[in-house]
């Protein structure tokens, strides 16, 4: 199965783009920033674009018939440094137990009041029962 998912965001018609594209199992979500759909605001803070980044993030994968649970990668984008202790604490505190491969990067957003962005890659096999674990020596 290929599906290509929109949602309300006006962005994906005007520079045309997917929210989502689903491949069998693997769900492929495009970058996502904290605003409240809704509503239309966007959070003022990092720890509160982060919350409602995941939240859209969430609402996104369930449209593609995917949970928080399914997520195997995650790449996390802010644009100011000192952001980056309080935004990893609060994602570490979230994703306990589902433990995706993470990367952070400080760089420029697409605009000045994002202050989060995330892209995530799910796996709808990837449920915490279906997992095993392992630790490997980097030294």
């Amino acid at each position: 199965m290929l599906a290509k998912i929109k949602s309300s965001s006006v962005y994906e018609e005007k520079y045309s783009y997917s929210r989502a594209i689903v491949i069998g199992d693997w769900v492929l979500l495009a970058n996502t920033a904290g605003r409240n759909h809704a509503t239309k605001v966007m959070p003022a803070t990092a720890l509160e674009q982060i919350k409602q980044t995941v939240e859209n993030i969430e609402k996104a994968l369930r449209g593609a018939g995917a949970e928080l649970d399914h997520i195997v990668r995650a790449r996390i984008y802010i644009p100011n440094l000192e952001h980056h202790a309080e935004v990893l604490t609060w994602w570490g505190e979230r994703f306990r137990g589902i433990d995706p491969v993470v990367t952070i990067t400080a760089c420029p957003l697409a605009s000045a009041e994002y202050l989060v962005e995330v892209e995530v890659t799910a796996y709808k096999g990837a449920t915490p029962d279906a997992w095993t674990r392992a630790a490997v020596s980097l030294a």
